[in-house]
């Protein structure tokens, strides 16, 4: 007996002191120093075939990013570029490398940034580095504006905009050569207005052709867009900056689109015969295999049809060769559009069967198949390897929480997944095929870097991040589960619970939303928000997050139900799963809390209006609160505009529920935010005064919408944890 209490006397012992020794997480640790800072590689580019990969690397001495690369034969990793060595001339301060490019000789490098000791901004310098020589020469260092910076395939020339007119200069001789000269602050050349690249996720407005003989590029008119002022009270100017920025909100003019091709050799110009609608969106050009032939796709304003155009680059004659058509809207962000090297054939996603799927077609738009098909999604078209006829696509066959990487024949046979489950994989092939870069991550755990063969089997571990600086903090486990709505509609979600998890206590619930688009629920490492879920989770808070209907990564129909009434359906998703917690033995049904950033602050406020009854607190960041003060290309991709749909815009406004608010609400927003207006949160914060409504808000000066820098992000975070710890 005595030995027992003697064991006993010891267990607790050990117990106490395992306690004494772990650590909080504290807000400091995750926001303001590199205690959770995990490596990575950053800037990967293939070079030399796919034998050898670059990346750059900071000098933590130097503090400056010089480029690496490495061998995939032998493993072995050296110095490329010291960029010690990018000077204009002897005693001047070097180039912070920006961006990089490679010549397809493999012979040079295109560097891209800043010169400290001269005139330029960032971005505005750019030169050449001889690999060989171990050389730099500056090509183009001026006061004004260069962006989009590449070779020409044949590396002879580099093309540029400058001041939002296209530039090409020869290499050899330094010789400049402009080719469009219209460009100002309204017309924009080879360059992407605000609303194109944030919504269709661009960001070159140009490109090469083949030969190098022609340029391709955007030309966006947007005198008619009406601007909206972002005013900086927090400068020192005593009457305070004003920003204006060209902002088209739903039903506005938008910019007037052409494409123009040009020839580098004459100057000549030929527009691309767009069709007579002027109010249209081009949300991709690319060049066919055929330097003689454009790709365009054209898509209506209403977003409901793309068509694929070739255009005659001599003439910019155009003949349509593929129509999708939706009844809602069609999905236009890819970049999987692949003209094969027979010159005959080109590879095309659609959701046309109710998923994302890969088809095959000829080059006169006939469809030869559809090459992979069931239910889930062919996310992306990483590689295609022609002569052995196998395409490589990431995609949710596993399941929808994560992305790996298939392997499949032009014939839809010999499908295999290459990559192992349990992880969010994203993946860069090689040129030849042979190998591939595969980043990958799970919820608990932060991305690792590892080359592997083309069947998957791993070469090379190039970055492994481990849990160790975990070790001395109590760590909340995760669950992942599903739910079923009222009407019988699964919902998939994940739970982080405390360490000290009692099943026979009641814990007060936060859930964190998104929205539309936005997938939350994902096994992936969730940075420095996983790190703060943990530290709520240690003061006894259980965190949730639920896919609703409208959530990206599922199907068509799934998505498409909120058309026209965005954010109602996703909301009562929201709502039916805190009932569902709610229900839960170990939840305090009283104490459930929702938070979103973004689109996610707007689920947040509409939760709590239309969800009064289950939710206590919520917490909206740079919420949107109105769609129609959103930008026109994505809230009229769901939407349509309003005067097409207008008791749609009421019925999901924000303001149109004010009065329905009982529980806490803390609102947040930077006011230079130039995504998500201030203006949504002023009108909604009037509305609540004029309904007699408390809540509480903060207002970060001066910040976009990451609400970052000069201690913000910490500040954010240490604001949220009392609001939430005072009032859930």
């Amino acid at each position: 007996m005595k030995q027992i209490i003697a064991s006993a006397i010891v267990a607790l012992s050990t117990t106490i002191n395992l306690f004494a020794q772990q650590k909080e997480w504290t807000i400091d640790d995750i926001f303001a120093s590199q205690k959770f800072a995990f490596k990575s590689l950053p800037v990967v580019q293939w070079y030399d075939g796919g034998k050898k990969f670059s990346y750059l690397e900071t000098d933590q001495a130097t503090k400056q990013r010089n480029l690496h690369s490495y061998d995939v034969a032998t493993g072995k990793r050296e110095t490329v570029v010291d960029a010690s060595l990018l000077v204009m001339k002897a005693g001047e301060k070097s180039m912070r490398i920006g961006s990089y490019e490679w010549s397809r000789d493999g012979k040079f490098i295109l560097v891209t940034g800043t010169l400290p000791a001269r005139r330029t901004k960032s971005g505005g310098a750019f030169g050449v580095f001889d690999v060989a020589k171990k050389t730099f020469r500056v090509l183009s260092d001026t006061s004004l504006e260069q962006a989009i910076i590449h070779f020409s395939p044949d590396a002879k020339k580099v093309g540029f905009v400058r001041s939002n007119n296209l530039f090409v200069i020869d290499i050899a001789t330094g010789k400049e050569t402009q080719l469009t000269f219209d460009g100002s602050e309204n017309v924009l050349n080879g360059k992407f207005d605000w609303v194109y690249e944030e919504e269709f996720s661009i960001i070159d407005g140009w490109q090469w052709s083949p030969d190098s003989k022609r340029i391709a590029f955007w030309r966006l008119d947007q005198s008619n867009v009406p601007t909206f002022p972002l005013v900086n009270y927090s400068s020192d100017d005593a009457h305070a900056e004003v920003e204006t920025m060209r902002y088209p909100k739903p039903g506005d003019p938008n910019s007037l689109v052409r494409v123009g091709i040009a020839e580098i050799a004459s100057g000549r110009i030929a527009w691309v015969d767009l069709g007579a609608a002027p109010d249209i969106y081009v949300t991709r050009i690319n060049w066919t295999r055929n330097a003689e032939l454009l790709a365009v796709q054209r898509m209506n304003r209403a977003q409901d049809t793309l068509q694929l155009l070739l255009a005659d680059a001599k003439t910019g004659n155009t003949r349509s060769i593929l129509t999708e058509v939706d009844t809602a809207w069609v999905e236009s962000e890819s970049d999987d559009l692949t003209f094969l090297e027979d010159g005959k054939h080109f590879l095309w996603t659609s959701y046309r069967d109710g998923y994302t799927h890969i088809y095959l077609y000829r080059l006169d738009g006939t469809l030869v198949r559809q090459v992979t098909q069931g239910n889930w999604n062919a996310v992306k078209i990483e590689a295609v390897d022609e002569k052995r006829q196998l395409i490589y696509y990431t995609g949710t066959e596993a399941t929808p929480l994560e992305r790996h990487l298939y392997r499949i024949g032009f014939d839809g046979t010999g499908k295999k997944q290459l990559t192992e489950s349990g992880s969010w994989h994203s993946i860069n092939m090689s040129p030849d095929h042979a190998t591939f870069i595969d980043s990958y991550s799970s919820f608990a755990k932060p991305a690792s870097v590892v080359l592997r063969r083309a069947d998957g089997t791993e070469k090379d571990k190039l970055v492994i991040n481990t849990t160790d600086v975990f070790e001395s903090l109590p760590l909340a486990k995760h669950e992942f589960f599903t739910m079923k709505t009222s009407d019988e509609v699964p919902l998939n979600g994940w739970m982080i619970k405390p360490a000290d998890f009692d099943p026979n206590k009641k814990y007060p619930v936060l859930m964190h939303v998104y929205g539309v688009g936005g997938q939350t629920v994902v096994n992936r490492w969730g940075g420095h928000s996983y790190l703060w879920y943990q530290m709520l989770a240690q003061k006894g808070y259980i965190i949730v997050s639920v896919d609703g209907r409208g959530t990206g990564g599922y199907d068509k129909a799934f998505i498409q139900v909120v058309h026209r009434r965005l954010g109602m359906q996703s909301t009562l998703d929201q709502i039916e799963a805190a009932k569902y917690l709610g229900s839960l033995p170990f939840v305090d049904a009283k104490r459930i809390g929702i938070w979103g950033w973004s689109g996610g602050g707007y689920s947040t406020c509409m939760a709590m209006m239309l969800g009064a009854e289950v939710f206590k607190t919520g917490i909206a960041v740079a919420a949107v609160t109105d769609f129609k003060f959103y930008d026109s290309i994505w809230s009229e991709r769901f939407m349509d505009t309003p005067e097409e749909n207008p008791e749609g815009y009421k019925e999901t406004s924000v303001m149109t529920h004010a009065a329905k608010l009982k529980g806490n609400l803390l609102i947040v927003h930077g006011t230079t935010d130039d995504n998500v207006h201030w203006q949504n949160a002023i009108v909604l914060i009037n509305e609540l005064i004029r309904q007699n409504k408390q809540v509480e808000t903060m207002f970060y000066p001066g910040r976009r919408h990451g609400i970052s820098g000069d201690n913000a992000t910490r500040h954010l975070y240490t604001l949220m944890t009392r609001y939430i710890f005072e009032n859930l």
